[in-house]
């Protein structure tokens, strides 16, 4: 345990075990919305005979727009309260949602679960990545945010397996939620106990630089991380059609693959191997971004998702879909470390929290575009028209970036002693 005289320092070997504890909590924040990812699509159908996609979605759209505007709350809270109690709130919120799954009679309780499973999420997940932050310092942020993304989503895709056994095993309902109770109490415990406040570690970093501790309000954060930093807003629309795409691969592909005669197992399968290969994948991703740089990685894991998505359209067999699945976890992989990664870069630690938060409202509530989007089109047309519609539109995103982003990494811009940004371009000040 530290105390008053004890010198913070920064970096992974310094902070290894909160660090490395940390990584385990946030594989518990996964596990909450693996629950969900095999069985919920098939529960709306086959339990409470929902036929149409867009009300079929709809427990995504809840989700979505409430974590995204968690997500922004959470940063701003962190950075006046700090992290720790962020945290601990979240697990409180997230603890009644399997329950609620397990008891529902009618759809309208899952929409319930979902609006608190999004506060859990965005609570937990956002402190989680910003206490990362705090510890890793500006050198190795890629690799944190690997270590961090890889454990969340390598949890989603184990606990996504494991749902589709025991729902083919034992039915759709209570086995599968019993693992996300279990998540939820475990995560609850670590987080109160053992889990340490980290904000003095960004007050640090923030006191051994030379760029201007600016004293930004809350709106000057939003306006700048969403609008008027090329790196920041460009990183920002990227995040969004990201999980566009994941909403729709949540809520659209399980009810496709069934429509093909799959069995509930070989859909868990598949969409479990989406976020298997995303998770995992960040283990190198991340820290290829702290060598090669961010920007390539995000272009290029956009056009690498938008090609994976057009294939599940034209895809008619499981192996087919396997490839796909696999190939969009990769570009996904390829995105999501490095668009934290970036945020860490250009953002001050004195309103680094609050970014990290904006980043993030914006990045989920494709969540609930992507439901809308997909829903909608799958409605008036054809599930594979709203699978082609995301897929142009994250080709599109790939392209904006390529186009507005700027190389966002210390080594390769000017730098402080710390390696905090400086002048990468002329909106930053």
């Amino acid at each position: 345990m530290l105390d008053a005289a004890t010198p913070l320092r920064l970096g992974l070997r310094a902070n290894l075990a909160q660090f490395s504890l940390l990584v385990a909590v946030n594989a518990l924040v996964g596990g909450m919305v693996g629950q969900e990812r095999t069985v919920l699509p098939l529960l709306a159908e086959r339990t409470f005979g929902l036929q149409a996609f867009t009300s079929t979605l709809t427990f995504i759209l809840a989700f979505g727009a409430v974590k995204a505007v968690t997500n922004f709350a959470a940063g701003t809270l962190s950075d006046r309260y700090g992290r720790k109690p962020v945290l601990v709130a979240g697990w409180l919120v997230g603890l009644p949602v399997p329950l609620l799954l397990i008891w529902a009679p009618s759809w309208t309780w899952v929409i319930v679960a979902n609006v608190l499973l999004g506060v859990n999420q965005g609570l937990t997940w956002s402190s989680t990545v910003i206490m990362k932050i705090d510890l890793a310092g500006p050198q190795r942020r890629g690799l944190a945010m690997g270590l961090n993304e890889a454990a969340g989503y390598g949890a989603v895709a184990v606990t996504a397996l494991a749902t589709g056994w025991i729902a083919a095993e034992h039915g759709l309902r209570p086995g599968p939620f019993l693992l996300g109770l279990a998540y939820a109490a475990l995560g609850l415990g670590l987080s109160t106990v053992f889990v340490r406040e980290t904000r003095g570690h960004a007050r640090h970093e923030a006191t051994d630089t030379t760029t201007e501790d600016e004293a930004l309000s809350t709106g000057e954060v939003f306006k700048r991380t969403s609008f008027t930093e090329p790196a920041l807003s460009a990183v920002c629309q990227a995040g969004l059609v990201n999980n566009l795409n994941d909403g729709l691969a949540w809520g659209l592909f399980p009810l496709l693959f069934a429509a093909h005669g799959l069995s509930t197992a070989s859909i868990g399968t598949l969409v479990a191997l989406y976020p298997a290969v995303w998770g995992v994948g960040q283990l190198a991703t991340g820290p290829l971004s702290d060598r090669w740089g961010r920007k390539r990685l995000v272009v290029a894991g956009m056009l690498t998702q938008a090609a994976a998505i057009a294939a599940v359209a034209t895809a008619t067999s499981f192996a087919a879909w396997a490839v796909a699945s696999a190939t969009l976890g990769l570009g996904t992989a390829m995105v999501y470390p490095t668009l934290l990664a970036a945020i860490g870069d250009v953002a001050h630690p004195s309103w680094r929290a609050s970014a990290v938060g904006v980043y993030r409202l914006w990045r989920d509530s494709g969540f609930a575009v992507g439901a809308l989007v997909a829903g909608i089109i799958a409605d008036i047309v054809s599930v594979d028209a709203a699978i082609w519609t995301v897929a142009a539109l994250t080709a599109a995103s790939g392209l904006v970036v390529a186009l507005r982003m700027y190389e966002t990494h210390p080594r390769r811009n000017r730098t402080t002693k710390t390696g905090v940004l400086t002048a990468a371009a002329p909106t930053h000040r």
